[in-house]
């Protein structure tokens, strides 16, 4: 049977630290990393404390997504964040309850929210009362009054667009998506659309004629693309930059179905990464969106409110652009 030393081996801690660690002694002055890797080590090693008891539950939380599992599933990117909050929920022992804000029950005791996807500031008010304890993924509502973890979105539009630019792509096109609070209140603004308004206006090059909104879809990247090649005939854009990986591949299939070379005659990037994107063809390249930190962050923020911190905070995680073979 595994014991406190065999972890602490492991791990390269002391044997006072890990038991403080595991028994969740809050005056202890150690980094997330840390602690996170001694419950890993206990988990890998299946610890039990004396008497066969497991390592206790340190806390619950509920999950509300403004998508169904079944919706989930279809968008990888939302999918994505909710392993990451799974994962790390599970290094640390903590029990977790997936809801929407329908059936988030008064009666149930739970220690934190965590709220995956766009709400609208009403939709937070009505989530705060049910717990003080409350983080947003992928929206900030109000940054002065809750925890949030979003993604620069504008920078990653800007990373594209000048990567198109440096190589002489000055016939741009966008095609993007636009979603609405479930409770109807707004229209969201989406920050793909208005930095790449912003960013080719101030270079000289925007035309709001090579502009294709609709769901950030599959089949919208593929009817969205059918559109503005009728559209534009002979004058298509020589590149364009799509709100996601799911829009890209749909883009991808209508350019090939029309016998237009990628990127021989259109290059593309995507936003995401998802798993799937250096398998289509060709390989897409994309700006890396690191969802499984979005949710793992969260846990992290959620845990450090438990833990006494008042300020609310928005972390901003940062992308990468990852160059492939649907661009020249």
């Amino acid at each position: 049977m595994a014991t406190i030393k065999d972890i602490a081996k492991r791990v390269g801690v002391s044997i006072a630290t890990v038991s403080r660690v595991l028994n969740y002694d809050k005056s202890l002055s150690v980094s997330e990393e840390t602690k996170e890797k001694v419950f890993q080590a206990a988990k890998e090693l299946q610890y039990k404390k004396k008497g066969g008891r497991k390592l206790p539950q340190a806390y619950k939380f509920a999950v509300v997504s403004w998508y169904t599992e079944e919706e989930e599933l279809d968008d990888l990117y939302y999918h994505a964040i909710s392993l990451g909050v799974e994962k790390a929920c599970e290094v640390h022992n903590i029990e977790l309850m997936k809801v929407t804000m329908e059936n988030l029950k008064e009666s149930e005791e739970i220690d934190g929210i965590i709220a995956i996807g766009k709400f609208s500031l009403y939709q937070a008010e009505k989530l705060k009362e049910r717990s003080p304890h409350l983080v947003f993924v992928d929206c900030s509502p109000d940054e002065d009054m809750f925890d949030s973890v979003v993604s620069n979105f504008e920078r990653a539009t800007e990373k594209a667009l000048q990567y198109f630019l440096d190589r002489g792509h000055t016939r741009i096109g966008y095609i993007g998506g636009m979603e609405t609070y479930r409770d109807q209140t707004a229209l969201i603004q989406d920050p793909r659309s208005l930095s790449f308004q912003r960013f080719l206006t101030e270079k000289g090059h925007y035309d709001s004629s090579l502009v294709y909104i609709g769901n950030f879809s599959v089949n919208d990247g593929y009817t969205l693309m059918k559109k503005a090649i009728r559209d534009h005939k002979e004058n298509l854009p020589t590149a364009f930059f799509l709100g996601n990986d799911s829009m890209a591949f749909g883009a991808l299939k209508a350019l090939h179905e029309e016998g237009i070379p990628v990127p021989g005659t259109v290059s593309v990037i995507g936003v995401n990464d998802f798993s799937v994107s250096k398998h289509v063809y060709p390989p897409l390249s994309t700006v890396k969106v690191f969802t499984e930190l979005m949710g793992k962050t969260a846990v992290d923020s959620l845990m450090e409110r438990l833990e006494g911190r008042e300020v609310p905070k928005k972390v901003v995680l940062s992308t990468v652009l990852n160059i492939r073979e649907s661009t020249k």
